[in-house]
């Protein structure tokens, strides 16, 4: 089997996505998103999804296209405030959603890509996570139709502590600023947040690297992520609209 894994384009690294599949999807606000594997997903039209991602983008960008779309049928999510959208379909129980604090978000996607199927935290402890009964999708009435477990508890130490599991998905797309073709990725700065915990969680692993480099061109203290968690590498071609790194919320100084 050869361990070249460039793919051709981005419908063929999705082709395989199919409905109700589960997604673990990179990066942090909009800094690292796959946004030309999200596009992919958009032609694509496969509908209910779950997605696991840190947000779901904005309105008309990243993961809020498929939302927009009606393809996504569930939230994991840490972060989920610019999007109207989303809100939208929340409160209207078109869409399921599980908050989770950002940190054991971000734990729980390493842990599944670890395989460890569990672990304690102190997060949420002595709130509606461990109580359970935040309300994760209404009905049209809107009552609450389905509502969080509550936690498995133990006290380590004196403290109190709440059972999270892993999450493992059937895919995951992340998007590095460097990849060879085994699969070793490089990310940069703030892309870095999520990326690699995504990658790590999915069965097969769909990267958009905006410059391939040949095996042996990234050295071994440069790689952030291995090859191993990697199935299929696409390069972002130069020019591509879908690629476009935008700021989500653009601040700037008041010239007196």
């Amino acid at each position: 089997m050869s361990r070249d894994k460039v793919v051709a384009d981005p419908a063929e690294a999705v082709a395989d996505v199919g409905p109700g599949a589960s997604l673990a999807v990179g990066g942090f606000g909009l800094c690292g998103i796959p946004g030309v594997l999200v596009h992919a997903l958009l032609e694509r039209g496969a509908g209910g999804l779950r997605v696991v991602s840190n947000n779901c983008g904005v309105d008309d960008w990243g993961l809020g296209l498929l939302l927009r779309a009606g393809l996504i049928a569930r939230m994991t999510s840490s972060y989920v405030g610019e999007n109207k959208e989303f809100a939208r379909q929340y409160l209207h129980g078109e869409l399921e959603v599980e908050l989770v604090p950002q940190g054991t978000l971000a734990e729980r996607l390493r842990a599944g890509g670890s395989g460890i199927p569990a672990f304690y935290t102190p997060a949420g402890a002595g709130t509606w996570i461990e109580e359970g009964g935040l309300p994760w999708r209404y009905g049209a009435d809107g009552s609450v139709a389905v509502a969080s477990p509550p936690r498995e508890r133990r006290v380590f130490d004196g403290r109190e502590h709440l059972l999270e599991e892993g999450i493992t998905t059937d895919f995951a797309l992340v998007r590095a600023a460097v990849g060879d073709r085994h699969g070793n990725l490089r990310f940069h700065s703030s892309a870095r947040n999520f990326n690699p915990l995504a990658a790590m969680a999915g069965r097969v692993t769909v990267a958009e690297v905006e410059e391939l480099v040949e095996p042996g061109e990234l050295a071994p203290d440069d790689i952030h992520l291995p090859g191993i968690f990697v199935q299929r590498v696409v390069p972002v071609e130069p020019g591509d609209p879908w690629a476009e790194k935008r700021v989500e919320r653009r601040t700037v100084r008041v010239e007196a």
